[in-house]
């Protein structure tokens, strides 16, 4: 189980100075109300180094002459194992997770300040600031208490993410295999959804199906809260509330995505409630869907990030002009930005253990970041209709429209691994028929 993990902590720490210390801090769970806690979801740092996901724990990584991995974790205890599940305990977390040494969490800041003599940075990783405001007092503790002609340690503190974020970009093909099943399992939910569809069925319904179906696909969770937006509340970008019936006329968003093995999908489609295109339905989704091809065939190694963006405004704005829904010359449209009125968003992120998934989209110049075989992202072009844009022709009013598939990079060019859900006009209109 834990030779990734082993692999992963090497690359780390073969990218770090001598006398260096990694301090990654677990999540704790939390309390949803009075004595009941959430289920734990671990923070995605902490995993990817070490597997662990248990609440409260804290992993150490120190890069010395000998390198180490301590972790510090909840200890054994048979009475609350009998009502909160089996813990690895010390013992478990060396044998099973592959620690050099273990200790109870209750130890660890008496078992940190010796491990700091001698270390010249530490790397911290600690999202919800568990240690961020002792961590100057224990990196200062040997200069203020030693003696006075004792040579003093100055130690300085970096983050973890700047190195760690770049690691997490490029997919290893055992990641690639749980993005790959999470899509399968996120594929299965929205055909589920889009065949039951119809006028006067409630969005939580829809989302209660695709829940339901991404579980039989062996996913335990959804990736993100899902979006089910029947009409005008397409219009909002994070729509979570998820509770109206939807209206013969109305177009449907859903943007949802499970979770397999803490690996995320996030799929979009939009299609109409009651199973057929109008018109005006049709010349946007065919817009935002032409918009979306010509990004994803631009797609290959070597390729800047930002050509897919830039793809995806100038073919829409184009199209927008052409149905009148903006003015001007297409120059004047792409230098005045006009379109993003009804574009609203970019176009796409990395994706992986989180659904925005960590890494940065700039190199150390400022430019843009290139692709590489082995990463994964979204590419989700969208256009959107207010239903207070009195300015716009009624028919668009309303409606929001985003389609949005994960792609791989590969060797030769690219992977659509989500263009198994319905994309096509036809093909949307021949699964609600079914």
């Amino acid at each position: 189980m834990s030779n990734i993990y082993n692999q992963r902590r090497d690359e780390l720490l073969n990218q770090l100075p001598n006398n260096s210390l990694v301090l990654v801090a677990g999540y704790q769970q939390k309390v949803r109300s009075k004595n009941i806690k959430y289920h734990f979801r671990q923070d995605n740092d902490f995993l990817y180094l070490t597997g662990f996901n248990e609440p409260d724990a804290i992993a150490l990584l120190i890069k010395s002459d000998v390198n180490q991995y301590i972790l510090f974790c909840r200890p054994k205890d048979p009475a609350q194992e009998v009502s909160f599940g089996a813990r690895a305990g010390i013992e478990g977390a060396i044998e099973r997770y592959g620690a050099d040494k273990a200790y109870s969490v209750a130890e660890f800041e008496d078992s940190l300040l010796p491990l700091l003599q001698g270390i010249n940075t530490i790397y911290l990783s600690d999202e919800v600031s568990r240690f961020s405001s002792q961590l100057i007092g224990w990196a200062n503790n040997q200069r203020h208490h030693c003696s006075f002609d004792t040579p003093k340690q100055f130690t300085s503190i970096k983050p973890l993410a700047e190195i760690l974020h770049g690691m997490r970009v490029t997919k290893s093909v055992e990641e690639i295999a749980k993005v790959r099943a999470a899509v399968a399992a996120s594929t299965a939910g929205h055909k589920a959804v889009m065949q039951v569809c119809r006028a006067g069925i409630n969005e939580r319904e829809l989302s209660s199906l695709f829940d339901f179906t991404i579980a039989k696909h062996g996913c335990n969770a959804v990736a993100y809260p899902s979006i089910v937006a029947g009409g005008n509340n397409a219009c909002c970008l994070h729509y979570e509330d998820n509770c109206c019936e939807l209206s013969n006329g109305q177009m449907l968003l859903i943007d949802a995505g499970g979770e397999f093995e803490h690996y995320a999908a996030d799929i979009t489609r939009s299609y109409p409630v009651n199973g057929t295109f109008s018109q005006e339905q049709k010349a946007i989704y065919q817009l935002v869907l032409n918009a979306l091809d010509q990004a994803i065939a631009k797609v290959r190694p070597g390729a800047a990030w930002n050509s897919l963006y830039e793809t995806c405004m100038q073919v829409m704005a184009e199209g927008l002009k052409e149905l009148g829904l903006l003015t001007g010359s297409i120059d004047e449209i792409m230098a005045t930005e006009s379109y993003k009125r009804f574009t609203v968003h970019k176009t796409g992120h990395w994706l992986g253990m989180d659904v925005h998934d960590v890494g940065p989209y700039h190199d150390q110049d400022g430019n843009w970041c290139t692709l590489e075989v082995g990463m994964v992202f979204t590419i989700e072009p969208g256009i959107y209709f207010a239903k207070d844009a009195l300015d716009v022709p009624e028919a668009y009013r309303g409606m929001g429209i985003r389609i949005e598939d994960d792609i791989l990079v590969t060797e030769t060019g690219f992977e659509n691994l989500s263009v198994d859900v319905p994309r096509t006009i036809e093909e949307i209109e021949d699964c609600m028929g079914a």
